[in-house]
């Protein structure tokens, strides 16, 4: 008898000291946010990846009533921010602007300082569609125009910001999906290479649509297409490589957010949840379309499968590539 008293006072004991435990958990978790929160933008200020990241941290902190301070943290292609935010405290006060490039730089780099899965997904916040564009007296005024001059004689030369940058990216998806012949010319910069099509020392490019927006609409150059699934907003007459049927062209200057391993759950899914709201708010949703940025949130579910697939598209590119920055 006194066996059994002493198993059930162990089971209780068990069952209590687990129920206090997650009792002193659930109040930690519903305490937050009790201090700013930090967004890291892997980037200087002042490009699409920050104009987004400032939107999305209006937003957010409207929802949960916290405020939001963007920290830029630049350098070796996003991968100084990367960084910092995966060795931070997964205690949702840090999260990472992420890009393209913290998908991409580990395919590309020789050594890395972090891992892949020391970052988590969190949500999709906005993207802005490449544009490929050409010089204002070019002679190519169509995609199909373009690639297949490229076919011809050498080929045509196609500016990119860098290694591993999206233009890199959308001349070798030219390349391989489309089957044009484009040269690439890396740059140091999105500004070098846009200024080299506008000066017409190369045949094209592509940048951020809220990049090459103001230079389409004062005729700087011209505006082959986008590398989206649908149109632009404020670019309505520009077509997408899709809708040419070069529906493997799928690629865009997009940000999200992504947070150190070991966050919390019930944190990472608030943290989506206040993306989705600001991303739905008209004022905010109004203000990033006005600057050809497409607003997007959603879950953390398919921000997930996003990057997923960004990853496997990617990820083939640079296999029949090559493609490396060392």
């Amino acid at each position: 008898m006194h066996t059994i008293n002493r198993k059930v006072f162990l089971q209780q004991l068990t069952s209590l000291v687990a129920a206090g435990a997650y009792s002193q958990h659930s109040m930690a978790q519903s305490a937050w946010p009790n201090k700013p929160i930090h967004f890291v933008v892997p980037f200087a200020p002042g490009g699409a990846n920050d104009l987004i990241a400032r939107a999305g941290a209006e937003g957010a902190g409207k929802a949960l009533n916290q405020a939001v301070i963007i920290d830029n943290k630049p350098g070796a292609g996003a991968t100084v921010g990367a960084d910092f935010v995966a060795k931070s405290a997964p205690d949702g006060y840090t999260f990472l602007i992420s890009a393209a490039g913290i998908i991409s730089n580990s395919m590309i780099k020789k050594s890395m300082p972090y891992k892949d899965s020391d970052l988590v997904p969190v949500a999709m916040i906005a993207l802005a569609p490449s544009v490929i564009i050409v010089p204002a007296n070019s002679p190519y005024t169509s995609l199909k125009d373009f690639i297949a001059k490229s076919k011809t004689d050498k080929g045509l030369n196609f500016a990119t910001a860098g290694t591993g940058s999206t233009p890199h990216f959308v001349a070798e998806l030219l390349n391989i999906k489309a089957g044009a012949n484009l040269r690439v010319i890396p740059y140091k910069s999105g500004s070098e290479s846009l200024a080299a099509v506008v000066g017409g020392q190369v045949d094209a490019t592509s940048e951020a649509s809220i990049v090459v927006m103001p230079h389409i609409k004062s005729g700087k150059v011209r505006a082959l297409a986008t590398t989206w699934t649908h149109r632009l907003s404020q670019l309505p007459d520009i077509t997408t490589a899709y809708e040419l049927g070069y529906t493997d062209i799928q690629i865009a200057h997009w940000a999200g957010l992504h947070a150190p391993k070991g966050t919390p759950q019930a944190i990472i899914q608030s943290m989506a949840n206040a993306i989705d709201s600001a991303m739905k708010n008209p004022t905010i949703s109004e203000r990033l379309k006005n600057v050809a940025i497409e607003p997007i949130g959603g879950t953390q579910a398919s921000f997930e499968e996003f990057v997923t697939q960004e990853r496997a598209r990617l990820q083939s590119v640079v296999k029949i590539t090559g493609m490396t920055d060392e």
